[in-house]
């Protein structure tokens, strides 16, 4: 059985190859073990045994597997949940409307799949001293176990506060017994484990081993947690490290980040691997509009659009190139490239078209659309199934990592000097085909506004908007209004067909986000139900 370890088709083809060996067994096979003591009898012998337990920790399935932390639907939810726009039947803003409960299927399958994770993890970390190998690579394949395991503690504590910090395989007994630790106790487990992973992890993988966790995918985990925790100093100095690395760059086409071509790029630090026909995802499913045969499941709101700034660098309520009757020309590249806009973008040849009146499926009032439609994701160069697309998805690109370097380095009080928003902002801003004005203020106040707008936009339905939001203590003001969709009208006062708002957009939804409350996910009811130990979080 050859295969490479995680490579573009390693990975997907490790599975089918362990299924083949599987599936060819014979009846004589299983009869020489109880099927639930195999593995732990019969498996962890080999460095082959060690590199297909190393892939069940990594797999977070394809197709239409959601409600965790590493595929993208799941992780375009979480921008919504943040304010940056709706599923049409509402299923993730029910997080952050005000009507959240210990039941809610969607909170709690993010817990479900995020332990599961961590059993295939701690499996591994429980087993892999018994291989016989070379220790310099199984101390390596270590570090990567450790690291998808702190990533995951890392999310639940921060979306359920203190979460059980399960560190080895639990007999069900043990499992149904187990307590909540603080978000503390599993943050500082976490940062401990991604330092001491760092460590050992190379900076950089050949071709053959890409997607595998690098030393720069751990310290950026480890930025995440420590700007969670506002130390921000110790922030800085883990994105540094990335940046020494010299490993990563800024990718030229921000069109083309997601595209199915751009499978290596040297701007992902961390990603989820897929590949067509073998291990392919669903989103164009859920992400095109129905004129280009998906379902046009989500609804970017206006809050968003406006938040992209005109082509003179300036926000749209100072700069003098805003026009309100013409609100989408003058803006920053990145807008078009991310929204699709009504009678104006066009893809594959074809306007998309949301008026009402028309006979487009597209038409915001035919279902509960926004009027806006994600463009972000969508590949002019893929003509296959949209339920079987294998571009790999960015968990983190190097842009979050010089954003970040500079966010951490305001907050610690570090002097900002213009070389050094060359070195971060500007790069990200200097992108070939975006092109917008170099930052060269470095007021605190300014300057922090501009890093999270940035940010937002920059970043939209890729997942770091609830992060940001919740970090920055802004979730509430964000969350706790009235959402608007695309311009229908010029001449609000006059205009009677749909209700708008004195700039003319369409009155989309309001969010009623409870204030002390919804900050926190509630621990699952399920789990309360079996373990008596387990607390519920306040307001649940």
């Amino acid at each position: 059985m050859k295969f490479t370890y995680f490579g573009q088709k390693g990975l997907c083809y490790l599975f089918l190859a362990t299924c083949a060996f599987l599936g060819a067994c014979s009846k004589d096979f299983f009869d020489k073990q109880p099927l639930d003591a195999a593995s732990d009898a019969t498996f962890w012998k080999t460095e082959k045994d060690a590199q297909l337990a190393l892939v069940g920790c990594y797999s977070t399935g394809a197709g239409w597997k959601g409600e965790d932390f590493w595929t993208p639907r799941s992780l375009l939810y979480l921008d919504l949940m943040a304010g940056n726009g709706s599923e049409k039947e509402l299923i993730p803003d029910r997080v952050t409307d005000g009507t959240l409960n210990s039941a809610y299927w969607v909170t709690e399958g993010y817990w479900k799949n995020s332990y599961q994770k961590l059993a295939a993890c701690n499996n591994f970390l429980d087993h892999i001293g018994e291989v016989q190998m070379d220790e310099s690579l199984k101390t390596s394949m270590i570090g990567e176990v450790k690291t998808l395991r702190a990533y995951e503690y890392f999310n639940l504590a921060l979306y359920f506060g203190g979460v059980p910090l399960v560190t080895k395989v639990l007999s069900i007994e043990e499992a149904n017994n187990v307590i909540r630790a603080s978000r503390d106790e599993v943050w500082d487990f976490a940062e401990a484990e991604l330092i001491e992973s760092a460590a050992v992890l190379p900076a950089s993988r050949p071709a053959s081993e890409q997607g595998r966790i690098t030393a720069g995918a751990a310290l950026a985990i480890l930025g995440r947690l420590q700007m969670a925790r506002q130390k921000w100093v110790e922030a800085a100095e883990s994105y540094k490290k990335i940046i020494a690395f010299d490993v990563y760059h800024i990718y030229a086409d921000f069109t083309k980040l997601y595209s199915a071509s751009n499978v290596a790029s040297d701007e992902f630090v961390l990603t989820s691997q897929y590949q067509e026909d073998v291990y392919g995802h669903v989103l164009p499913q859920y992400l095109y509009p129905e004129t280009w045969g998906g379902w046009h499941q989500f609804s970017p709101y206006n809050e968003l659009v406006k938040a992209f700034e005109c082509t003179d660098g300036k926000p749209v309520g100072e700069s003098s190139l805003y026009n309100p009757s013409d609100p989408y020309e003058n803006r920053d590249p990145r807008l078009d490239y991310t929204v699709l806009i009504s009678d104006r973008s066009v893809f594959k040849g074809q306007t998309y078209i949301a008026r009402p009146g028309t006979t487009s499926p597209d038409r915001f009032n035919r279902y509960n659309w926004s009027g806006y439609c994600i463009r972000k994701f969508m590949d002019e160069s893929f003509d296959g199934n949209l339920m079987n697309f294998g571009g790999n998805w960015a968990i983190i690109r190097y842009s979050e990592v010089l954003l970040s370097f500079l966010e951490s380095k305001l907050e610690a009080g570090d002097p900002i000097d213009q070389p050094l928003l060359d070195a971060t902002i500007n790069l990200v801003r200097g992108r070939q085909n975006v092109a917008m004005p170099k930052i060269t203020f470095t007021g605190i106040d300014s300057l922090r506004s501009v890093i999270r707008r940035e940010r937002r936009v920059e970043f939209a339905f890729e997942g770091l908007r609830y992060f940001d939001v919740l970090r920055w203590g802004i979730a509430a003001q964000e969350l706790n209004r009235q959402f608007t969709g695309m311009k229908l009208t010029d001449n609000p006062a006059e205009y009677k067909d749909f209700p708008v708002d004195d700039e003319g957009y369409l009155i989309y939804q309001r969010r009623n986000f409870k204030a002390g409350v919804n900050e926190l996910w509630p621990i699952p009811l399920s789990e309360l139900q079996i373990n008596g130990n387990l607390t519920q979080n306040a307001g649940y």
